[in-house]
């Protein structure tokens, strides 16, 4: 048997037979990956097929899939129920998965088999961000560099809001600096998969809350419908002073301010836009480890002239907007405002 896309969230697991590679680079957000070949095995079964014939390459591929099939059965299944009730995908719905789905079938379990394969999920993601972005309504949390946006939509999730939060999924602070350490950013197939996951288990009938984002997150692209209905979506104004903004990101990059040469390199990247004076004076600061002044020019040169030119062109202001005042920051400080704003909504 084999399910449509539209039905892979009704089951107990997506289990995924790909090779790693292939998982990695996106795959259904929640599946498990139980390979049936892993990424040397198969390109040696592709070598195979291309180069002797598909005879030969369906010998070898056979055995190193029955294997590996076993190895899944006595770590992974050996402990499920009878009721355990899995889909199992691979790239297009043919070999892979069929072996499996085939063998956990004749145990009893109750396996199907992804119609279509990962390639039906991608066509189906692709569709859906198409159309789904509009069923929503949006409440978009703006403000200057430092204003707490991230720790808000946080807080506002804590609260029970829905949130969709685009730096968390694009695993980026959507700057200059915004790149996390040690962390890389996912494909931008993973990204959208993401998205899409996101938003199918949100209730159309109450608002979304998101961050002021751009059109991209460090390399990754915003989905157009996305960021359409974003910008044409009522905006939640934070006001906060300098001050706190400052000591945020001191806490939030405190990465970057313990490495004065990363900063200084990245900060290098800006000489067209401010200037080789300007960027000689921060990078000089950053040597000094002079933070709260580098962090206050930075936020007074360079972060809050782009992003107010950015507000003005992208989320431009209208009678809809709400303004809220804090110099709380802090986790309690946030919970409360996120109180308000629901309460306000």
């Amino acid at each position: 048997m084999s399910a449509p896309v539209a039905d892979l969230l009704s089951f107990t697991d997506i289990i995924d037979v790909r090779s790693p590679g292939e998982f990695v680079e996106d795959h259904i957000p929640g599946a498990r990956n139980l390979p049936v070949l892993d990424d040397a095995e198969r390109e040696r079964v592709g070598t195979l097929y291309k180069q002797i014939s598909s005879f030969e390459a369906k010998k070898v591929g056979a055995a190193l899939v029955s294997r590996n099939i076993a190895r899944h059965l006595e770590a992974w299944f050996a402990d499920k129920p009878k009721s355990y009730r899995p889909l199992i995908c691979c790239w297009r719905g043919g070999s892979r998965s069929d072996s499996l789905t085939h063998v956990l079938q004749k145990i009893g379990f109750a396996a199907e088999q992804l119609e279509g394969g990962y390639k039906a999920y991608r066509r189906h993601v692709v569709a859906e961000l198409d159309c789904l972005p509009a069923r929503f309504s949006y409440r978009v949390v703006c403000g200057p560099t430092g204003s707490g946006k991230s720790r808000l939509l946080h807080a506002l999730a804590s609260e029970g809001a829905q949130v969709l939060d685009l730096e968390a999924l694009a695993v980026h602070r959507g700057s200059l600096l915004g790149a996390l350490p040690g962390r890389a950013q996912p494909s931008q197939k993973s990204f959208e998969s993401a998205i899409w996951f996101a938003l199918s288990r949100f209730d159309p009938a109450r608002p979304v809350f998101v961050e002021s984002e751009s059109k991209k997150i460090g390399a990754l692209r915003v989905p157009d419908a996305l960021i359409t209905i974003m910008r044409a979506s009522a905006c939640l104004q934070l006001e906060v002073p300098l001050a706190a903004r400052v000591q945020l990101l001191t806490e939030d990059y405190m990465h970057f301010l313990n490495n004065p040469e990363t900063i200084s390199h990245q900060l290098g990247r800006l000489v067209s836009l401010r200037g080789g004076e300007t960027i000689a004076a921060w990078q000089a600061l950053a040597s000094e480890r002079a933070w709260p002044e580098l962090v206050t020019a930075l936020l007074d040169q360079h972060y809050d002239p782009a992003y107010l030119k950015s507000l003005a062109r992208n989320y431009a202001a209208a009678s809809s907007d709400q303004t809220f005042h804090t110099d709380d920051l802090s986790i309690s400080g946030l919970q409360q405002l996120a109180r308000t704003i629901l309460a306000a909504d």
